[in-house]
């Protein structure tokens, strides 16, 4: 029953021209065809799309998408998640038309973040060709990248993941983030699907009001990165953190502030794993190197 990728993501949005040119102008990534609800959808690799941002009147994190191999693990997942009494819709036909998948289940985990089930991904074999002239992505097989999700409820939404999702732990981190040692650490555990990325999924112990704390695409080569940074800086998009390198799966990366009030971590060479020798680890610091952390300058 276990997910294979992080499939998609969804997110609304009240000024779609705004999303087109952060993620096509200032990243770099391809535009397909709009969805069947007026949906920008942008896309990484021979996928209809990656990233739907779907016309709203809010700035949010609707949902992520999670794929599975087959009918059969997903009819397992759907099994355990109704036993345990969590509540499960079956989307319609034309829903899952618009996901451009075969089969589409909705479901919240303990910490009321939503998750789209599916398996049947559409292929339409269009190669992918960066706006911005980018090499490409590390997508196909490792799905669109990761996610990592608000989960206040951190222990029992962990447990979630693990037993109704098939996720395994891959790294866990307790961080001070107060100059006062009284103060709870932050935890964060960072957790894989069934394909070689270090991980898919990251659980953050706090809430967060966009619905999301950050979304994860990852790059062929550290040029495309770099040359993205220079055109987020120069169109005036908030850095939120400087290109640095994760402890944990060795990423290179800056994280941007979306459109949607969440972050983008562009990177590149994150570490791709042998789960049949891997042990689990706990990360004693964030960053090897670099990662230099900027609030988003104060609305008047």
């Amino acid at each position: 029953m276990s997910v294979s990728t992080l499939g998609y993501v969804v997110v609304e949005s009240a000024d779609l021209p705004k999303w087109r040119s952060f993620a096509s102008e200032a990243i770099g990534l391809m535009e397909g065809a709009p969805g069947p609800d007026g949906s920008l959808r942008l896309r990484i690799d021979q996928r209809p799309f990656r990233i739907a941002v779907v016309p709203g009147s809010a700035e949010r994190f609707l949902a992520a998408g999670w794929e599975f191999a087959d009918e059969a693990a997903l009819a397992a997942c759907l099994d355990s998640l109704r036993q345990a009494g969590v509540p499960v819709a079956a989307a319609s036909a034309a829903d899952a038309e618009n996901r451009a998948v075969r089969s589409l289940y909705r479901c919240k985990d303990p910490s009321g973040n939503a998750l789209e089930l599916y398996t049947g991904r559409h292929v339409d074999y269009l190669p992918f060709a960066s706006p911005r002239g980018l090499s490409g992505f590390v997508a196909d097989e490792q799905g669109m990248g990761h996610v990592v999700l608000p989960a206040p409820s951190l222990e029992e939404t962990r447990a979630f993941y693990l037993q109704h999702l098939g996720f395994g732990d891959s790294d866990q981190m307790w961080l001070q983030m107060s100059p006062n040692p009284t103060d709870p650490k932050l935890g964060i555990y960072f957790m894989h699907a069934r394909n070689p990325r270090h991980h898919s999924l990251a659980l953050m112990g706090a809430p967060v009001p966009s619905g999301c704390v950050h979304i994860m695409l990852q790059a062929r080569s550290l040029d495309d990165v770099g040359y993205a940074l220079d055109r987020c800086i120069a169109q005036g998009i908030h850095i939120s953190s400087s290109l640095g390198k994760h402890s944990n799966d060795m990423m290179v990366s800056f994280y941007a502030q979306t459109p949607g009030g969440f972050d983008l971590e562009f990177g590149c060479d994150g570490l791709e794993v042998d789960w049949r020798t891997w042990v689990p680890t706990t990360s004693l610091i964030p960053d090897l190197w670099g990662h230099r952390w900027s609030p988003p300058p104060q609305k008047s």
